[in-house]
């Protein structure tokens, strides 16, 4: 669901973005403001900012400009000398009024792709912590190919380093501090990042640089479902 802020100092231009944004399922109203002032308190529930450039006391464009880390931000404005500026401030799109919902929705397909290219990064950027002889590892999750287990112990195989990391750790331990939608147990005794997996069969799969892994019946049926969805949400 993607959250937005609706601002302009003019209702009627207030009640068409509130029209075009029930027209979008995936496009949630968390308020309407005719200020920056009023907007400023929201912010920390808001993924983006439909905002007018032309408001009384702070334009749309300053109180973007103010803020340290702002969402993501749409002009809106009967003016196209601002588009440059816009653009400077890092806005994903710049409508020009008055604009047909058609003109809306493409916007919000912007704000839609640019959400995921941001949460893409973050998940590339984030890391795990784990307890390997007597030291604790830092682990990107990008960089974990695949899990493998053996008794009381999980090797993590990683794309940086030849050499797996063994910690003491079951299963059940991995898959909860990995994202659900990017691994995917596959055997009794495999996890694998479903965006490594270039092939799969009925009793094995291959991984981006040739290496086969097996696939065990328990697992093949929702395996099967979910690497055939991540090629659909592409």
């Amino acid at each position: 669901m993607i959250r937005a802020l609706f601002l302009d100092d003019e209702p009627l231009a207030l009640r068409l973005l509130g029209v075009y944004a029930g027209r979008i399922p995936d496009l949630e109203i968390v308020a309407s403001c005719t200020d920056t002032a009023s907007a400023r308190t929201h912010l920390d529930k808001v993924d983006v900012i439909f905002a007018d450039i032309n408001m009384p006391l702070q334009s749309g464009m300053d109180f973007i400009a103010s803020l340290e880390e702002p969402p993501l931000v749409v002009f809106t404005t009967a003016f196209a000398d601002y588009a440059v500026d816009a653009f400077k401030v890092g806005a994903v799109d710049y409508l020009l009024k008055p604009f047909t919902f058609e003109e809306f929705s493409r916007s919000v397909g912007r704000v839609r792709d640019a959400l995921e290219a941001r949460s893409l990064q973050s998940w590339k950027e984030k890391r795990l912590f784990f307890k390997s002889d007597y030291r604790t590892v830092p682990v990107r999750i990008s960089d974990i190919r695949y899990v493998e287990g053996f008794g009381p112990y999980v090797k993590i195989f990683l794309a940086s380093t030849e050499a797996p990391l063994v910690i003491l750790s079951s299963f059940k331990q991995i898959l909860e501090q990995l994202p659900s939608d990017r691994f995917v147990r596959i055997h009794k005794s495999y996890i694998a990042d479903i965006g490594r997996i270039r092939s799969a069969g009925k009793t094995s799969v291959t991984l981006d640089d040739g290496l086969s892994l097996p696939v065990g019946d328990t697992y093949r049926a929702d395996f099967m479902d979910r690497y055939l969805h991540s090629f659909k949400s592409q």
